[in-house]
Formats: structure tokens, C-alpha cells, sequence
């Protein structure tokens, strides 16, 4: 399984905004790929102006196979629904490692 880290920082007066229109602009999308297995919403309870996004795939083949016209698509939509409150901070990727039991 592969995680995608994505944390932003929003209007803090816009944060429940950020998380609703991100589910259904972004997590609806990303929901018809093969390999999309969920999102998790983290948010801070001393800093409200941060949203973590923790986004899981199945493989890093499927993760990447989806067509960068598709991801500009997406994001032009987002951007027009916040009209760019937000930015994003940082992002990573990360493969989860799982070891048998001894």
C-alpha cells in the first residue's frame, strides 16, 4: 500500500469549507480510479489553519496512472470552489511496510 501525505494551509474561518469541497471534488474523483482505497482528514486542535490529507492506494502503478489532464481538471475545479484560500504546504509519499510476526 502506498500513502500520499498532502498538508495545507487554509483560512481558518474556511477549514470545514476546505474539507467538504475536497470530498466532493477531489475524494469523489479519485474514488473512480482502481487502487483508490480511502482518505483520512487530519485536523489540528491547536492550529486551524492546517488540513493533513492521508490519501491510500493499493499500488503505486495504479496511484500514478491516472492522466495529469485529469489531476488539472480537478484541481482547476478545487481552485474555483476556494478560489485559492488555501496552499499546499507539504507533501510526501510513503509505501507501508509490513513485517510477518516472528
Amino acid at each position: 500500500m502506498f500513502i500520499e501525505l498532502l498538508k495545507f494551509k487554509v483560512a481558518p474561518d474556511l477549514r470545514e469549507y476546505f474539507i467538504q469541497k475536497d470530498a466532493q471534488i477531489w475524494t469523489t474523483a479519485l474514488a473512480e480510479y482502481p487502487g483508490f482505497l480511502g482518505k483520512e482528514v487530519w485536523i489540528s486542535s491547536n492550529d486551524y489553519t492546517e488540513v493533513i490529507l492521508i490519501i491510500r492506494w493499493a499500488t503505486l502503478e495504479q496511484w500514478k496512472a491516472i492522466p495529469q489532464a485529469h489531476l488539472q481538471t480537478i484541481e482547476d475545479n478545487f481552485i474555483q470552489a476556494l478560489r485559492e484560500s488555501y496552499s499546499i504546504v507539504d507533501s510526501a509519499e510513503y509505501q507501508v511496510r509490513k513485517f510477518p510476526h516472528s
